[in-house]
């Protein structure tokens, strides 16, 4: 896959994925006025332009990335396992697929996306990706 940021300044390469997800937490939906629309990559992600990219640490955990010049929002970088879920509105020309959505216990009454997608509280992401010791 091929996006770009509105400005072009910077570009993005990934394996193709086919599935996006959306997180309803409060801090993406802060960061962008509705849930994000994710698109997860697990490796091979390549940003040009990347002296372009402004990071902003949200979390112990992870980073939100933004160009620069125009403000797209391009990317939540999970930082300890250095991956990448790019924002799929850089993604214009792909055939996504909603198939799931995270904190659903934060999203607002006002909107409702797709009924079938599987969904998780805040709190069942948590305990999917806590250290198991």
């Amino acid at each position: 896959m091929k996006g770009k940021c509105l400005c072009g300044s910077v570009t993005v390469e990934a394996e193709p994925v086919n599935e996006v997800a959306l997180c309803h937490c409060s801090m993406c939906r802060k960061w962008s006025s509705g849930p994000l629309h994710a698109v997860h990559v697990k490796e091979g992600v390549l940003f040009n332009g990347a002296e372009n990219i402004t990071r902003f640490k949200s979390s112990d955990w992870a980073e939100r990335g933004f160009c620069s010049k125009c403000g797209t929002h391009l990317f939540y970088h999970l930082i300890p396992a250095d991956e990448y879920v790019l924002s799929a509105g850089l993604f214009p020309d792909e055939k996504f697929k909603l198939t799931s959505e995270i904190f659903v216990d934060e999203k607002p009454e006002y909107y409702e996306l797709n009924p079938s997608s599987h969904k998780m509280t805040g709190q069942e992401v948590f305990e999917q990706y806590a250290p198991k010791e």
